[in-house]
């Protein structure tokens, strides 16, 4: 664009045109923003989180594409607050909240009129915060705004392209300044992350505004930047340090009549870290770091009607910032039911399914327990239903984790009982760069987890993505997994088996198994009989499947009946073996929605050498 051609209005035509731009640039550059992130948590997820935020942000504003740029900006608003992830997600929300509202009655923004909706935006966002620092976003946030005034004052109030560029320059020594402000950034050697990713925005909406296209920042890559982190060791300054004061980063979405965000803040203050409140009266977007989500979520519930649940595990997350290497990153859903210990000794990161007793929501493993939640489905007098996950929470994960690695794999539940392998084949449609893949287990459980376990231990071993998928391929053949069901009134309540069904098997004192078939499918695969001793008859019936020409591995799963499950692993383990090793855990509410307390589960995986 000529020097000499003057921009003195801004409408929504041209906001979104410019935000286009923007967002382009910081998608291209969350690697490196990813690659900086050291505070408040070394957790290497902040430029997927601004990435994501912004990318909700423009789908937004296109699905409400309006020339009255007061509009425009309460939809930008909105979809922010919806789609904001993270700390700096929730700050740049409630830092639109503020433009939003400076500015809800205009068709057009002036000069003057964007400066001052952009100060009350910066003000918000500082607002937002429940203990805000110097040498963050909300530092730049304010000498954005501070440039703008200046600008405006000294009486260049006519033209928003250098009234942009004043800022943007502003926004860099800003930016560069971050540094010594913050004894995390200043031990690094790093500016912030979020800082950066605000800066990184404007570059973008400036430099469309130089070139007038945005077919240039489409093929955007810094490759140069990459390259120079390299040299200056940025690429190992993630994770340097791990002090993590809470496990979870936490996030909803509260809608209300008259929501009292300072009581709100009051509550969660007492239970959490890194809080940010932002929103209205009628929306609020929390984002908290605390260890118990179903806590926070507890707290928000009084306040009004949850959504967008989320919680990240901020542990895994740094373990693998802090790792350094590239490799395959492997990733589940919480339908696998994992030992504990070797969920994190291989670093294998899990997104939780949904479940809602009525219309209470929770996520499976994060928000309630195993143990909470067959005690809620024997006294609740609702029966819960579980939902997949929704593609978004598959694409968070799979895009943070494709900054960090060469490739990502999803192994997930068997695709003939639930639609969570579809909602993960969507998602990793959507990661740029064709790195994710996934892989169907067709299997759930105890056999879902020794799967995943393989192929976490095959990629720490340092096998590539194709050859751990041709190795899985194998060994989802040579992977079993059984599960007692002790009484059948959940599947039926759930639908899953029918009332005539369950008297016919109590008439003749049955008890059915579980297995999953080869081709993924759930179904009966033999029955116990009578009423007594089904510890001991299960143990019989796996035990007979069990060659003890081979070895094994198995994981055995309970639903809160842990006496039983102890005594079924010892009794399998003294019956055949060759079994190698064996872990005991918590059946989880994918499979135990229908089976109900006192099921049992035994996964077992042939392990042997030919």
């Amino acid at each position: 664009m000529p020097e000499s051609l003057r921009i003195g209005y801004i409408d929504g035509f041209r906001l979104h045109r410019a935000l286009h731009a923007g967002v382009l640039r910081v998608v291209s550059r969350q690697e490196h923003l990813n690659r900086i992130n050291v505070f408040p948590v070394a957790d290497g997820d902040t430029g997927t989180n601004i990435a994501l935020t912004l990318q909700a942000v423009l789908a937004g504003i296109t699905n409400n594409l309006d020339r009255h740029v007061g509009n425009l900006l309460n939809a930008l608003a909105d979809a922010a607050l919806d789609g904001a992830r993270g700390n700096s997600g929730a700050i740049l929300a409630q830092f639109f909240q503020g433009m939003s509202d400076g500015a809800t009655a205009l068709r057009l923004l002036s000069v003057k009129r964007f400066t001052r909706a952009v100060r009350l935006g910066s003000d918000y966002a500082r607002e937002a915060l429940s203990d805000p620092k110097e040498g963050t976003i909300i530092t730049v946030l304010r000498e954005f705004a501070d440039a703008l005034d200046a600008h405006v004052e000294q009486g260049d109030g006519n033209d928003l392209t250098e009234l942009l560029r004043a800022g943007l320059e502003a926004s860099e020594r800003s930016l560069a300044g971050t540094t010594q402000q913050l004894e995390q950034l200043r031990r690094a050697g790093v500016v912030d992350a979020g800082a950066a990713g605000f800066v990184e925005l404007l570059r973008g909406i400036v430099e469309f505004i130089d070139s007038g296209s945005l077919r240039d920042m489409q093929g955007y890559r810094p490759s140069e930047d990459l390259a120079a982190d390299a040299e200056r060791g940025v690429g190992e300054v993630h994770g340097a340090e791990l002090d993590l004061t809470h496990r979870y980063c936490t996030e909803c979405v509260i809608t209300g009549t008259d929501i009292d965000r300072r009581t709100l803040r009051e509550q969660l203050a007492e239970i959490g870290s890194s809080l940010v409140i932002a929103g209205t009266k009628q929306k609020v977007k929390v984002h908290v770091h605390v260890d118990s989500p179903a806590q926070a979520f507890l707290i928000a519930e009084g306040f009004g009607t949850l959504s967008s649940q989320k919680a990240d595990d901020m542990q895994a997350q740094s373990m693998t910032a802090a790792a350094h290497a590239r490799g395959v990153a492997v990733i589940t859903d919480s339908g696998a039911d994992l030992p504990d210990a070797e969920l994190e000794r291989l670093n294998i990161h899990m997104v939780p399914l949904r479940l809602h007793f009525g219309d209470r929501g929770f996520l499976d493993k994060v928000s309630i327990s195993p143990r909470e939640f067959y005690e809620e489905l024997s006294g609740s007098g609702v029966h819960p239903k579980t939902s997949q996950p929704a593609p978004g929470d598959f694409r968070r994960q799979f895009q943070f984790l494709s900054t960090h690695h060469d490739a990502v794999l999803s192994i997930n539940l068997t695709s003939k009982a639930s639609g969570t392998h579809q909602a993960a084949e969507s998602a990793a449609a959507r990661v740029e760069g064709g790195h994710t893949r996934v892989f169907d287990s067709r299997t759930v459980s105890a056999g879902q987890a020794l799967v995943a376990m393989h192929a976490a231990e095959l990629a720490h071993a340092g096998l590539d993505i194709d050859a751990i998928i041709a190795e899985l391929e194998a060994t989802r053949d040579r992977t079993h997994v059984w599960g007692a069901i002790a009484d059948l009134r959940y599947a039926v309540r759930g639908g899953r088996v029918s009332r005539g069904k369950k008297l016919l098997t109590d008439v003749l004192r049955l008890r059915p198994i579980l297995t999953a078939k080869p081709d993924g499918t759930i179904s009966v695969g033999g029955v116990l009989v009578g009423k007594q001793r089904m510890v001991e008859k299960f143990a019989r019936f796996v035990g007979r499947r069990l060659d003890p020409a081979r070895s094994w591995r198995l994981v055995i799963g309970h639903a809160n009946a842990p006496e039983e499950g102890a005594r079924l692993r010892e009794l399998l383990v003294a019956r055949v073996p060759t079994v190698q090793v064996s872990w005991l855990v918590e059946l989880g509410p994918a499979l135990g929605v229908h089976a109900g307390p006192g099921a049992l589960v035994v996964g077992a995986q042939d392990v042997s050498a030919d």
